[in-house]
């Protein structure tokens, strides 16, 4: 039974401690967040402590942490955690700067502790069925990647200005996805976007509409198209076109219903965002974090997962200023041993 200490009690803090609390093999003992009464009252609905981070990471009985805190902090604390002896699970992105998380992934390969990161996307049944579907050559070799994710609306002004931009909040999973799907890091990544969903977006600095394009060694392409709005919901979708043929992940609807009258074909929106979407997921993601931790295997998405997807955001970000394609090569400078 794997002890765990959640550090970050907001709405994602909220989603991971009932996954925490669900599953079988581990115990929430723990709780911590900068708003004190945030921590007391998710501690008391589960049975666990309040406490401080530090003295979360300090105490020798919990076995890992689950890091659910401000992207600002998310480096400081996997350092600290490992430092101490524990397995790390912690939500995207490592850092909004990605020198930052190359100094986190060089300290903590010293600790040897298994970091692992929240793309809990690769965890979503119809898309991990797709990477097998894949992976076993159902299509042949794939050629070409689209992938679709628009957010039912913007987020609040304050959250986008603290957010390291739609690249490094929203279409970081995105990235990851197609590293995933991929097997492999594109050579030159190209982006276009604009403000057209909120104008106060773009005057904070950021877009809310984008489009980025990947070109790999082998000629394959990937593109990710995102947007701020979509007014009939979470637009969750990928195509993935192989040589003997295509695969597709569909949108997760409301509910299965059709209805099929004189005057047309109708049925249901998609769910209306991602906790609605990837509950699933998260609750898969925690049980093969659990599995890999209890029996020190591999982690399943690396902190140099993490560090790759934040260096896509970087140079897409670069493209976007530029207007021009960037090298990821020219970003994501080696690590040292």
């Amino acid at each position: 039974m794997l002890k765990i200490g959640l550090l970050g009690a907001g709405r994602i803090g909220r989603v991971h401690a009932d996954a925490i609390a669900g599953h079988p093999q581990s115990e929430l003992v723990a709780i911590s967040d900068a708003v004190t009464e945030a921590a007391d009252t998710l501690a008391t609905q589960y049975g666990a402590k309040a406490a401080s981070s530090e003295e979360i990471i300090a105490d020798s009985s919990i076995d890992a942490v689950l890091i659910a805190t401000p992207t600002d902090t998310h480096s400081d604390l996997i350092q600290a955690a490992t430092s101490a002896g524990k397995a790390v699970l912690c939500e995207k992105p490592v850092d909004l700067d990605l020198e930052r998380a190359q100094a986190c992934q060089m300290a903590v390969a010293e600790t040897a502790q298994p970091v692992m990161i929240g793309f809990n996307r690769r965890f979503d049944p119809s898309f991990s069925a797709l990477k097998a579907a894949a992976d076993q050559g159902e299509i042949g070799k794939p050629e070409m990647l689209s992938i679709t994710s628009f957010d039912p609306a913007p987020p609040p002004i304050s959250y986008v200005k603290v957010s390291g931009g739609l690249f490094r909040d929203m279409m970081i999973h995105d990235f990851d996805m197609a590293n995933y799907l991929m097997g492999q890091l594109p050579e030159q990544i190209s982006a276009i976007g604009s403000a057209i969903v909120d104008p106060e977006i773009g005057q904070a600095g950021d877009v809310d509409t984008a489009v980025v394009t990947m070109t790999y060694s082998s000629g394959q392409i990937a593109v990710i198209k995102n947007s701020r709005r979509a007014v009939y919901g979470y637009d969750q979708r990928i195509e993935l076109l192989g040589s003997d043929g295509l695969l597709q992940a569909n949108n997760v609807l409301e509910n299965a219903v059709v209805k099929s009258t004189a005057q047309g074909v109708t049925g249901a929106k998609p769910t209306y965002f991602f906790l609605e979407r990837y509950m699933p997921a998260y609750r898969a993601e925690w049980d093969a974090f659990v599995r890999a931790a209890q029996h020190s295997s591999p982690i399943p998405v690396t902190l140099a997962d993490g560090v790759a997807a934040l260096a896509m955001a970087e140079a897409a970000t670069r493209s976007l200023r530029s207007g021009r394609a960037v090298t990821l090569s020219d970003v994501l400078k080696p690590v040292a041993k």
